[in-house]
Formats: structure tokens, C-alpha cells, sequence
């Protein structure tokens, strides 16, 4: 059985590696994509969806296929204010996720981050752990979440914070061996072609650090 996948974020770091793996694999008939602006693929196996994030539940009808790929994420000063990034990074996902949970999506894999936790002082993994959290309310036969550490690869928007810590980590990333592994930098291909897999291999586990994720986009 050739199966469908859903794209949300699909224009970002990770995302647009994870299009480009699926229109790929033999796996996946259809693509379908949900995009803030039209970005005219070439693929005959990507179904462009224009959406607006705000108006999410305005297009349930449209959350249908066997695997749900949820790439969305930004920061508190792209988004503008804490509020804004709280919407993105949490309520879109959980939002999304429970659509596709109503609408029997098979398998739901999510981006995350390394450290997140709902309990975490800290604002970004705390919310990234809220979210991962409430989505587990929902019922999939499959629910992963990727929690990759610093993400390498080439962005459309400059991050200060991110390109120091590409400087620094880099270079220390065969230091960091044992429980520090999953502290070590990784690719954004390499998170798209684990998530890939994920979803197509039997799991017993929620969370998957960068040092599984990179061993895993190896298979």
C-alpha cells in the first residue's frame, strides 16, 4: 500500500528536507503539503495546500493520509512576543494533531527539541514540553517525537544565537560520547530522513535524542 503524507512546516529547515525525502521514496503516492504561501513545486507526487494557521479548523477536511509530519516551529523573536511563539509552537501542533487524530491519521511524528519539558524554567523547552504532553492525549497508532540538539544546515533567516552555538559545538561534537551523545549537533537532512523512518518502522518509545536520530537516518 502506497500511502499519503501530511506536511506542516514544510517550508522550513527540516521541513523542506523532509518534502524532498518523501516525494522520493517509493513509500509515498502523495505529498500533500499545508502552506502559508504558494511555493509551486514541480513534483506531481506534492498536493499544495495554501492554509491559513489561523483559521486552522476551517480545512479538517483536508487532514487525511496515513502519516502526519509536524515541522512547525519558530522563536519568541521571530514570533514577536511570548504569547505569539506559545501559539506556533504549541497550540498549532496540539491543534493540528487533533485533527489528525479525528480523522484516523495513522502515525504522528513532531519536532521537539532536546531538554523539553513541561516543568522547565526555561520558556522554549517548557513549551516545547507542553506541547509534546498534549498531544499524547490523543490517540495514534504511532506517535513519535524528535528532539534534535543544535540543527545545522542552511536557513532563510538568520539566527545570532544559533550560528554562535554552530561555532562553538562543532568542533566539540566527538567530546561529547556517552550520555553526552544527544548533545551533539546534528543536520537538519539527517532529522527529516529519521523522521521518515520513523514512521515506517515499529516503535515502542515517545522520544528520540539526536545521537538515535542520526543512527537511525543511517538504516
Amino acid at each position: 500500500m502506497q500511502k499519503t503524507a501530511l506536511v506542516f512546516g514544510a517550508t522550513g529547515l527540516v521541513g523542506s528536507y523532509l518534502v524532498n525525502e518523501l516525494v522520493e521514496n517509493e513509500i509515498y503516492k502523495k505529498v500533500k503539503v499545508f502552506n502559508r504561501t504558494k511555493q509551486n513545486y514541480s513534483n506531481i507526487k506534492i498536493i499544495e495546500i495554501i492554509i491559513d494557521y489561523d483559521k486552522v479548523n476551517e480545512y479538517t477536511h483536508e487532514f487525511k493520509g496515513h502519516d502526519a509530519f509536524c515541522c512547525l516551529g519558530t522563536t519568541i523573536r521571530k514570533a514577536g512576543s511570548k504569547e505569539k511563539f506559545f501559539k506556533i509552537d504549541h497550540d498549532l501542533p496540539v491543534e493540528i494533531a487533533k485533527i489528525c487524530s479525528n480523522n484516523e491519521v495513522s502515525n504522528f511524528v513532531a519536532i521537539s527539541s532536546i531538554g523539553a519539558n513541561p516543568n522547565s524554567s526555561n520558556n522554549y523547552l517548557r513549551t516545547k514540553g507542553l506541547m509534546e504532553t498534549h498531544i499524547q492525549e490523543f490517540d495514534f497508532d504511532q506517535l513519535a517525537f524528535v528532539r534534535p540538539s543544535m540543527l545545522l544546515g542552511p536557513r532563510k533567516e538568520f539566527r545570532f544565537g544559533e550560528a554562535f552555538g554552530k561555532i562553538v559545538m562543532i568542533p566539540f561534537n566527538y567530546l561529547l560520547i556517552g550520555n553526552l551523545k544527544k548533545y551533539r549537533s546534528i543536520h537538519a537532512k539527517t532529522v527529516a530522513k529519521s523522521m521518515l523512518q520513523i514512521a515506517n518502522m515499529p516503535i515502542h518509545k515517545l522520544f528520540f535524542e539526536s545521537n538515535e536520530l542520526i543512527e537511525i537516518a543511517k538504516t
